[in-house]
Parts: C-alpha cells; structure tokens; sequence
C-alpha cells in the first residue's frame, strides 16, 4: 500500500464504487486527472475523489488528500490506474478522477459517500 492510501476500501464498498463510477461516467460529469481533479476540489466542484493506489511517482497525488480534508470532501482510494481508468471511461489509466455530477444515482451516490465516510474514520 502506497504511503498516501490513508485506509482500505472494503470489497463490498469498492464493487459499489466501480458502479457508481461508471453511471457518472455515463450520465453525469467526471474529471479525470490529477490536474483536474485538483482543480474541481479547490473549486468546490468535486463531490466524490476517487485516487489509483499505484501512482508512481507518488507526489503526483499525495496532496489530494490532505485537499480533499480541508474541504470536506469525501474521498476514496481504487487498486490500479488502470482500474480506475476503465470504470471512468477512457482507454488508458489514470491517477485521479472526480465526479462532479452523479447524474442520475443520486441515492446511491449519497449511500457510498456515507458509508466511505464511515471506513475513513
């Protein structure tokens, strides 16, 4: 585990993860990068950060975070870029995303930040 994942996502959380990822990517809107993603939390756009656990070098997200805290925003950790990538859409990997708009989920957008609210603590 990489020296920023600040806690495990348990496999029942991250199977709901995948999914509510993928209808964002579908019906909503997402931000995907690290770049944007930091961009959309200091705006206040972001609702749900989702990080790669293996982003090399790790100072590429290690802020993200500590950010996300300031702003209270919740935020979340996937496996692989690799995953994270394919669940957000785009055909190469990536080392963050945000969404932005759940777009149509909403109930269960607001369940799994609740409960990876909880897991976080």
């Amino acid at each position: 585990m990489a020296e920023y994942v600040k806690f495990e996502v348990p496999a029942e959380l991250s199977g709901k993860q995948a999914s509510v990822i993928e209808k964002a990517a579908k019906s909503g809107k997402i931000r995907i990068g690290s770049n944007e993603v930091t961009k959309a939390v200091e705006r206040g756009e972001a609702k749900l950060v989702v990080i790669a656990g293996d982003v090399e070098p790790p100072e590429i997200v290690m802020h993200l975070p500590v950010l996300c805290g300031e702003r209270k925003i919740q935020y979340s950790y996937m496996p692989t870029k690799k995953e994270l990538g394919e669940k957000a859409g785009v055909k190469v990997g990536t080392a963050a995303i945000a969404i932005v708009d759940e777009g149509e989920q909403k109930k269960d957008f607001e369940d799994l930040v609740k409960k990876l609210g909880e897991v976080a603590k």
